[in-house]
């Protein structure tokens, strides 16, 4: 089962505990509308509706092992292929994809990729390699307290 499917029958069991469209279009992470589309094909056809749903569009360039293959590289880290930096970017999986797979996306599509692969953004906290914490916490402590303004005693 894909991580589409997944997550649509996540959602119809939620659904059928009493859960609230809102809460669980939150809860697997898609539009409210899209929560009553599946409302209403639970109510047709229960749960087996939400498993067979054809989305239609264009047929997928990668097969699904060639989907958990990508999985698996984007698992091993970007260093592991060949990347300055452990950090994934879009433009990177771009890249992967294209060198491994000989299939060109574009960005959004490769976004949308990786949402269906079940991984989401999530931004690195920016601190420098060289971040000396003590010095960091002295400098707070000591220093810092002896350069910010003062009020001033003729002020008010």
């Amino acid at each position: 089962m894909d991580e589409a499917v997944k997550r649509r029958v996540r959602a119809g069991r939620m659904l059928m505990a009493g859960k609230k469209p809102a809460e669980v279009a939150k809860a697997v992470g898609v539009a409210r509308q899209t929560v009553y589309t599946w409302v209403r094909l639970l109510e047709e056809g229960g749960i087996d509706a939400l498993r067979e749903i054809n989305v239609g569009g264009r047929p997928a360039q990668l097969a699904p092992e060639q989907f958990e293959r990508l999985r698996q590289l984007l698992l091993e880290g970007a260093q592991a292929q060949g990347f300055g930096t452990a950090l994934w970017t879009i433009k990177r999986v771009r890249h992967l994809i294209e060198r491994e797979f000989e299939h060109r996306y574009s960005e959004v599509h490769v976004w949308r990729i990786l949402g269906g692969l079940g991984f989401s953004s999530q931004k690195p906290e920016r601190r420098a390699i060289e971040r000396d914490e003590d010095a960091v916490r002295r400098f707070k402590r000591r220093t810092w307290p002896g350069l910010k303004k003062k009020p001033s005693k003729n002020a008010g």
